[in-house]
C-alpha cells in the first residue's frame, strides 16, 4: 500500500483502525491525526519518528520463528485449529519493510485546504457519480437496511481504497506477526493476528488471499481483523463476508459499521458556518456536553459563511474547527461524529463528508 496509514488510537472503542486517509487517488499519502482527541485539533501528522532498532529493544530477528511458535500456542488457546494454523503459517515471514514503514511515517503537516484539494479531485467525483449509478440497486437495498445514505458508503470506499483499486500487496498474517514481535503495540497487533486467524477459519478468505496494508488493513474498505469479524456483513448471502472481491460485502459492511457505530437515518453530516470575532473556543468540539441546538448556536452568533442566518432549528449539533492556521468552522451533526468512530480525524470525516456532498451534487 502506498499510503501511510495514521497513528493508532488505541482508546477508541469500536477499534475500528481503517487506517483510512489515503490520498489515493494522487497516489501519495498524508498521515491523520488519530491520536488528537475529538477537542483538540486533528492536523494531518504523526508521532515523531522512532529510531530505535530491535536490538536496542532486545528483540532480535533472529528470535522471529521462535515467537511465531509462541503465537501460534495463544491461538490455540483462543480456539484456532491445528489445520487453520499450518495454512495461515505456511508462508510466514519476519516483514523488515513493515518496521520501516511504521517507524518512517511521514511528518509533513497540511492545512485542510490541501488536504480536501488532494483527496476530493474532480476525476475522483466523476467516477464516484459513476460507480454510484453504476452499482446503484445493490447500494439502494444497503442503504434501506441500514439508513447509511449510498453517498457515503460510495465516498468511503473512495477514501479508503480509491475504490478497490489500492488495498495493499502484504500477506497480513506475516505483517501482524511482525508488527506484534516489534513490541511497541505487542498486545494489539497479537489480538488482531488471532482476529485473521479467526476468519480465515471460518472461509471468508484463504490465507494466501489475505493481503492488506503493512498495518494489517484489509479490502476495499479497508478493515482491521478485529473489525471485520465485529462489522462485516455478508452482502449477498453466498455464505462469506468477502470484502477484497465483492462489492455488496464491502458495502454491506462499510454501512453496518456505521449502523453500528451510530448512524442517524438519512441524517447529514454538517457544514460550513462562520464565527463571531472573539467567539469562546472553549464551546468547540464534539464530545457530548459541547452539543446545542442550531437555535442556540445561532444565538451565540455563528452564520454561515456569507452571514447570512442559521435556521431556528432544535437539532443537536457541534462546532467544530480544525487547529491548522486558517479560519474554517463547521457546524456538524451525530453523523460527523460517527465518522469520527471510524477515523478520529476532523480532516477525515470533513473529506467524507464534502466528498459525499459531490457524489450528490449532480
Amino acid at each position: 500500500m502506498k499510503h501511510i496509514i495514521e497513528e493508532m488510537m488505541m482508546k477508541n472503542a469500536a477499534l475500528r483502525y481503517t487506517f483510512s486517509a489515503l490520498i489515493l487517488s494522487s497516489g501519495a499519502g498524508y498521515l491523520l491525526a488519530a491520536e488528537a482527541t475529538p477537542t483538540a485539533a486533528s492536523v494531518p501528522q504523526t508521532s515523531p519518528r522512532q529510531t530505535t532498532t530491535l536490538a536496542e529493544q532486545g528483540r532480535n530477528p533472529a528470535e522471529f520463528p521462535a515467537y511465531v511458535e509462541k503465537l501460534k500456542q495463544q491461538a490455540r488457546a483462543k480456539g484456532i485449529s491445528n489445520a487453520t494454523l499450518a495454512k495461515a503459517f505456511a508462508n510466514i515471514h519476519f516483514v523488515d519493510r513493515v518496521i520501516q514503514s511504521d517507524r518512517n511515517q511521514l511528518e509533513k503537516k497540511i492545512t485542510l485546504d490541501d488536504y480536501l484539494n488532494r483527496v476530493i479531485t474532480p476525476a475522483k467525483i466523476k467516477q464516484a457519480r459513476s460507480l454510484a449509478r453504476q452499482h446503484r440497486a445493490e447500494l439502494e437495498k444497503v442503504s434501506a437496511k441500514s439508513g447509511v445514505q449510498s453517498r457515503y458508503i460510495v465516498a468511503l470506499w473512495a477514501m479508503e481504497s480509491n475504490f478497490g483499486k489500492l488495498q495493499g500487496k502484504e500477506d497480513v498474517i506475516s505483517a501482524l506477526a511482525t508488527l506484534a514481535f516489534e513490541g511497541r503495540r505487542e498486545a494489539f497487533f497479537i489480538n488482531e493476528l488471532i482476529a485473521a486467524l479467526k476468519i480465515i477459519q471460518r472461509g471468508d478468505v484463504s490465507a494466501t488471499q489475505m493481503k492488506g496494508s503493512w498495518a494489517g488493513a484489509m479490502g476495499q474498505n479497508q478493515f482491521m481483523p478485529s473489525s471485520l469479524l465485529r462489522y462485516g456483513k455478508d452482502g449477498d448471502g453466498d455464505g462469506k463476508i468477502d470484502i477484497w472481491n465483492n462489492t455488496r460485502d464491502v458495502f454491506a459492511s462499510t454501512a453496518n459499521y456505521l449502523a453500528v457505530e451510530g448512524w442517524q437515518r438519512g441524517g447529514a453530516w454538517g457544514y460550513e458556518v462562520k464565527l463571531p470575532t472573539g467567539f469562546n473556543t472553549s464551546l468547540l468540539g464534539t464530545s457530548q456536553r459541547q452539543g446545542k441546538s442550531v437555535a442556540q448556536w445561532k444565538k451565540l452568533g455563528v452564520t454561515l459563511p456569507k452571514g447570512s442566518h442559521l435556521p431556528a432549528s432544535s437539532k443537536k449539533a457541534w462546532l467544530v474547527k480544525p487547529d491548522d492556521g486558517l479560519d474554517r468552522s463547521f457546524l456538524v451533526y451525530n453523523n460527523f461524529r460517527t465518522l469520527m468512530h471510524w477515523n478520529r480525524s476532523y480532516y477525515f470525516a470533513i473529506s467524507i463528508g464534502k466528498m459525499a456532498d459531490a457524489i450528490a451534487d449532480k
